[in-house]
């Protein structure tokens, strides 16, 4: 299906039409873009694809990533040094094309193989758990996304978050594992402590222990989350 663009709009290619790449392309989409193409074998993608990007080819990976100016990398982390290593040992990556990945683990070092064939990396991770469905396209606005890239071009990413709804913030290269490790801490460690409260709820006889923890620990975490805030506020610069 031929989609009519506004100047300035990309044609996006999604390599792993997953949860991510189908919500990320659906909003791209929805502000001018066209999805020229996207990857995916599994029936559940092929079902997402159909609900997210209706009317988008599914290819195979050179090909997505032959027909896009933006190619937009949602594959699971432990996936992607290989997967950009193997396009560029079959000459799939072009000049002037913007490479971008999501994966909350890596930076642009990642893409150093696109970058090399002249592709200009980006690495934007969007702070949030995704379900695969629309209610995530809501969910986009005010999300913050980490943004990493070479100074040059860094604008060019945090324009691409603000498209998306979110709000950007620049983490260096070097940060880019700290980053990671600490929101992969918070979650574990919120999914425990959730845990072990509601074990303890349902040993004192409250039945759905989840639905008297949810507006508790709501509450709760959004305080934590402004306190934690007013604290950096008032950390002085380090010099």
């Amino acid at each position: 299906m031929s989609e009519s663009r506004r100047p300035g709009r990309l044609g996006v290619g999604v390599v792993g039409a997953g949860k991510v790449g189908a919500v990320l392309g659906s909003a791209l989409r929805s502000v001018g873009h066209a999805v020229v193409g996207a990857s995916g074998i599994s029936e559940d993608t092929r079902e997402r694809a159909e609900a997210l990007l209706p009317g988008v080819p599914l290819l195979d990976v050179g090909d997505v990533v032959e027909r896009a100016e933006l190619v937009l990398l949602t594959v699971p982390d432990d996936a992607l040094p290989d997967l950009v290593a193997g396009i560029a040992r079959l000459g799939g990556w072009q000049p002037g094309q913007l490479v971008v990945h999501t994966a909350g683990r890596y930076g642009t070092g990642v893409l150093e193989p696109a970058f090399r064939a002249g592709a200009i990396p980006l690495a934007i991770h969007p702070a949030m758990t995704f379900t695969g469905t629309s209610l995530d396209l809501a969910r986009l606005e005010g999300t913050t996304f980490a943004v990493t890239a070479p100074a040059p071009v860094l604008p060019i990413g945090q324009a691409l978050v603000i498209e998306l709804g979110g709000e950007p913030v620049v983490v260096g290269e070097e940060s880019r594992a700290v980053y990671h490790a600490a929101l992969e801490d918070g979650r574990h460690q919120l999914a425990a402590l959730v845990a072990r409260t509601a074990q303890a709820l349902e040993a004192a006889g409250v039945d759905r222990p989840g639905r008297l923890l949810h507006p508790l620990l709501t509450t709760t975490l959004a305080a934590a989350a402004h306190a934690a805030d007013l604290r950096a506020d008032d950390t002085p610069p380090a010099t």
